[in-house]
């Protein structure tokens, strides 16, 4: 796939960084820093919206400063029971969603926004990929010391899949990369439809 544009990458995540390089694509981070703003919707409605304010804030960014250029913005939430679960706001928030998931499955939902500026036109394609994960049960204390690590307060839901928190996995359905912060696959056939064969 030829890129005849500059992509830029609404997100300082180095996951979604790391992804997007195994995928081969050129591109520079310019992450948004706009307070997101949350409505009341449908989980997968709520992670694209999440993922269009993150792109389009970096999108006016940009404006003025190149022709043509593309911006893709991700947000990961976590789901619940149709509970929307976001990044804890502190140690104990984190135990309780912890909690809430040991020994149950909830769904992982990424919201992808990619916005282009295309000969003056600007063109929006958002979608969102949904990948269900189950966890076996967790003792409190194994729950204590994984929180103790830091690890779980910058993420959705309180964990990373791919790190120690992997060990309490039974079971994904769909998409792991997905669970990661960014469904790799559907974006780089995405892509395919707006790049250059």
């Amino acid at each position: 796939m030829k890129q005849d544009i500059p992509i830029y990458l609404a997100s300082a995540s180095p996951r979604r960084k790391e992804l997007l390089t195994q995928a081969g694509f050129d591109f520079t981070i310019l992450p948004s820093d706009i307070e997101e703003q949350l409505r009341d919707c449908a989980p997968g409605q709520a992670a694209e919206e999440l993922a269009f304010q993150k792109a389009d804030d970096v999108y006016r960014r940009l404006k003025g400063q190149a022709e043509e250029y593309m911006v893709i913005g991700a947000d990961t939430i976590v789901c619940y029971d149709d509970e929307i679960l976001g990044k804890p706001k502190d140690p104990q928030e984190a135990f309780d969603m912890l909690k809430l998931l040991s020994d149950r499955t909830h769904q992982v939902i990424t919201g992808i926004s990619i916005i282009a500026r295309r000969r003056g036109a600007k063109q929006a394609v958002l979608f969102h990929e949904t990948t269900s994960v189950t966890l076996y049960p967790i003792p409190d204390d194994e729950l204590k010391a994984y929180i103790a690590t830091g690890d779980s307060l910058d993420k959705a839901g309180a964990y990373g899949i791919q790190g120690a928190f992997a060990v309490h996995v039974r079971e994904i359905q769909g998409d792991y990369n997905n669970v990661v912060g960014l469904p790799i696959a559907k974006l780089y056939q995405t892509l395919r439809g707006l790049l250059p064969a």
